[in-house]
């Protein structure tokens, strides 16, 4: 029997390959050229399957071109560059990652928090520059983490590991929004209070953002919302470019309306909005939260298991749209 041909859209580690060769044919885009439109649609063709990552669109007018096309396994856990519904149509599987990467992101959105609180950035910059000749008693002065109130919207895996790192290591008051209350159990586990939107807005010292996005998460934050925010609050985002209206966030940096800001994920990213880029009250990360070399190699794995097992069973370990198997 033929074996099945994949296309690997980006670079991923070598032995993610070697191991995926064992089953498929395989061609991977291991030069890690950032493909287009037409491009990606020429390469998956003749492709049954893809190893995607999120910078690679599927969507209708992509499937209308890859009539070969039966699974899709994102190497990420975010899934907005799929639409699941023309994909689900179409009969193609949507595979994520999700898990794997829960407590390192978690470890990072923490990091970012504490690096936005204490200024790390700017002070930074200040040395770095040559401009520090002597001690000042309000040099770099930022707030405490320590027994602050930190507020998360969107308590999903990753919300809940950022709860539970401020609750039980820094003795924080965590509160929390989320389209649906956790579970008593849950909460007591993460020390965590449900409260409405402008609650947490109005009164969280250090404001994590871990929602996912959709449409109706578009701009969660925009200039409103951070009018209700303390003048001494944080916000961190690392949850998906769109959800904070950059622009708006720019300008309240700039005027001191908000203290600070951690941002690991952008509209439109690659590129970042320029007012961004001249705020000195901004910590800026390259959407790097789940990076560590063994997390995103456990992704790399996990993706690469849903093709093996697609293909080998015909179903997926971490299926986003398994109604398409109907389809098959």
């Amino acid at each position: 029997m033929a074996k099945a041909k994949i296309f690997v859209a980006r670079a991923v580690f070598p032995e993610i390959v070697e191991y995926l060769a064992q089953h498929f044919e395989v061609q991977s885009n291991q030069s890690d050229q950032v493909l287009n439109k037409d491009q990606l649609a020429q390469h998956l063709a003749d492709k049954d399957g893809a190893f995607t990552t999120g910078s690679d669109r599927i969507d209708g007018e992509l499937l209308a071109a890859c009539p070969r096309l039966k699974i899709c396994a994102n190497m990420a856990v975010g899934f907005n560059n799929f639409d699941l519904d023309a994909m689900t149509a179409r009969g193609v599987l949507a595979t994520n990652t999700p898990d794997v990467l829960t407590e390192t992101t978690a470890d990072f959105g923490f990091a970012l928090m504490m690096a936005t609180a204490r200024r790390m950035t700017e002070s930074e910059h200040y040395l770095r520059a040559g401009k520090w000749t002597k001690w000042s008693y309000d040099m770099f002065a930022g707030s405490d983490v320590h027994g602050a109130t930190l507020g998360i919207l969107g308590m999903g895996r990753i919300g809940q590991g950022i709860a539970r790192r401020g609750a039980h290591g820094f003795g924080m008051k965590v509160i929390y929004h989320n389209r649906s209350r956790l579970d008593a159990a849950t909460e007591a586990e993460c020390k965590a209070h449900y409260v409405s939107k402008e609650e947490l807005l109005k009164t969280a010292d250090h404001l994590v953002l871990v929602l996912p996005y959709s449409a109706s998460s578009h701009h969660a934050i925009g200039a409103a919302e951070i009018g209700l925010m303390k003048p001494t609050a944080t916000l961190v985002n690392i949850a998906r470019g769109g959800i904070v209206d950059d622009a708006a966030l720019a300008q309240a940096l700039r005027e001191g309306r908000i203290a600070a800001a951690g941002l690991d994920v952008f509209e439109g990213e690659p590129k970042v909005h320029p007012d961004l880029l001249t705020v000195p009250n901004v910590v800026l990360t390259p959407h790097i939260a789940s990076a560590s070399v063994p997390t995103r190699l456990a992704m790399a794995r996990l993706a690469a298991d849903n093709l093996v097992e697609f293909f080998s069973k015909g179903k997926a370990l971490t299926p986003l749209n398994p109604q398409a198997l109907a389809k098959h």
